[in-house]
């Protein structure tokens, strides 16, 4: 083991952390997180949903000892994977080429791989000097967030994200536990001030007040993590988004100062930003797991993303579209089927309504003429 001042190993820990990649390498003590009990209160009203895995971890997410004993500090990286607007309103614009809107961090490579490659480079400079290491990319128990802004990353969004004054919202972050004591950072202070555009940006009314989340309306937790049906009066709100949601990121003024991100992983792929949701509705389950292969639309499996897909249709597809929809709702996938039987329904209330009142419109103008 390399003999060497707390400080100096932390300078050259940032240094370090830089070198690899990561935009952001801050300290947190390992103390209580900040929200443990608002976390409680939040899972006994039961606002996360199916996510079982939040429950299983309660103990560990309010205690990082009882994730790695011993634990002295807590390392919070972030990096930026924000990709402009490249991709912007993909071109839903041609009538036949409808295309569904997808997570920002979703466009390119499945994020876990890219960050926990360069973790374990972390790992391994920290065993160098006697350190012992729990690492995680939003895969542990641990309420990321809490460290993170107690390092001092950024501070807590009112749609409980977190804001970093160079980066805006568009990181991920990654912890790594040790049994190393390094100098903690400091707090930054929250600079939300009296703004709440994340809060009437949420087409689904999820963020209940600031900070506070029901994770059953948000249309990420519908899209990604929900495993079955999506709830018939939701379904309209989901709009034509088919993997995760962006629009309470997308107002806030701070990513104004957003730079594009150099990790070549994260740039956008055509498979998410240049196929049709008739396109994807035709995909075979061994067509979708080689199309996203390494991408992260690929957890929730073909039955989800199609569900999706249908909904998208159903809310901004046209007659055109029905075809499609009509193999779809004979896929041997109940909740496929069901979704598509939806859509198909939704299109032809719609375009049904639409020609009745221009029926009645042509029939008034008729009998002016007339008279």
């Amino acid at each position: 083991m390399t003999l060497i001042s707390r400080a100096e190993l932390k300078a050259q820990l940032v240094s370090f952390a830089h070198q690899i990649g990561f935009n952001s390498c801050r300290i947190a003590a390992s103390a209580k997180p900040a929200h443990a009990t608002e976390f409680r209160e939040w899972l006994r009203e039961r606002a996360h949903g199916e996510m079982t895995y939040m429950e299983r971890g309660e103990e560990k997410r309010c205690d990082p000892h009882k994730v790695l004993p011993g634990a002295r500090s807590i390392i919070v990286v972030a990096m930026n994977y924000f990709q402009g607007e490249l991709a912007g309103d993909t071109p839903a614009s041609t009538e036949n080429r409808k295309r569904g809107k997808i997570a920002r961090y979703a466009w390119g490579d499945d994020y876990h791989q890219a960050v926990e490659s360069k973790l374990d480079k972390i790992d391994t400079f920290l065993r160098d000097f006697g350190g012992q290491q729990k690492c995680y990319v939003d895969t542990g128990p641990i309420l990321e967030r809490d460290h993170a802004a107690q390092a001092g990353i950024g501070w807590h969004g009112k749609n409980t994200m977190l804001i970093d004054e160079r980066l805006g919202t568009w990181f991920f972050l990654a912890e790594i536990l040790t049994t190393l004591e390094l100098p903690p950072d400091q707090p930054v202070a929250d600079r939300c001030g009296t703004c709440e555009r994340c809060i009437k940006a949420c087409p689904t009314g999820a963020i209940t007040a600031p900070h506070r989340l029901d994770a059953r309306r948000c249309i990420s937790y519908l899209t990604i993590e929900l495993k079955g049906p999506i709830p018939l009066e939701l379904r309209p709100l989901v709009g034509d988004r088919i993997f995760g949601c962006d629009d309470c990121l997308d107002a806030c003024p701070w990513n104004r100062f957003a730079q594009v991100s150099h990790e070549t992983a994260f740039a956008a792929r055509h498979s998410t930003i240049g196929i049709s949701l008739r396109e994807y509705l035709e995909l075979s389950d061994a067509e979708f797991r080689a199309f996203f292969k390494n991408s992260p639309i690929k957890r929730i499996k073909r039955r989800g993303f199609l569900r999706n897909v249908c909904i998208a249709l159903g809310n901004a597809g046209d007659v055109s579209d029905i075809p499609a929809l009509e193999r779809a709702a004979a896929d041997e996938e109940p909740l496929i089927a069901e979704h598509a039987e939806w859509a198909i329904h939704q299109i032809r209330s719609r375009y049904a309504t639409s020609l009745r009142d221009w029926e009645q419109r042509s029939a008034s103008c008729t009998e002016a003429v007339i008279n």
